[in-house]
């Protein structure tokens, strides 16, 4: 009877559906990050497909938002309200830059990896206006470094 009851468990263990748990990592919206400009912490985060992204509205005057052309194809894009959170759930792998609206030119600019890069030579190939320009390709010099 002992053998009869442990296979049965073994075999409900087995057969039980995987769960598979989601997280979200914060990035906090600045008037003054690190460097002292308006920016992201951090500003480039990794997570896995179907993981989110909470953007945490931790100085007022700015929103974050998708850049055309920097998300994976199939992907959709993003815009949040100024001033207010906004959490991001991101299905599909590849690289999301993302931007402040009103900020963008002073270079308040970021990255999501998710899951790996294949879109890496689309998102470089955009181009950046002002002050983005330089911390995109500093942003894409942590990311080809594992940062």
């Amino acid at each position: 009877m002992k053998k009869l009851a442990c296979s049965a468990l073994t075999a409900l263990v087995l057969c039980m559906p995987t769960v598979v748990f989601s997280k979200t990592v914060d990035v906090k919206i600045l008037s003054a990050a690190q460097d002292g400009l308006p920016g992201f912490e951090p500003r480039v985060v990794h997570v896995e497909p179907g993981d989110s992204v909470h953007f945490i509205a931790a100085s007022p005057g700015h929103n974050v938002e998708s850049i055309s052309g920097m998300i994976p194809d199939g992907a959709t894009p993003f815009k949040g309200d100024f001033n207010q959170d906004l959490t991001v759930k991101l299905d599909k792998a590849g690289i999301y830059g993302y931007k402040c609206n009103p900020h963008y030119t002073i270079g308040m600019v970021g990255a999501v990896v998710v899951g790996n890069t294949s879109n890496e030579q689309k998102v470089k190939s955009v181009p950046q206006q002002g002050m983005s320009d330089q911390v995109f390709k500093d942003i894409f010099n942590d990311i080809d470094h594992g940062k």
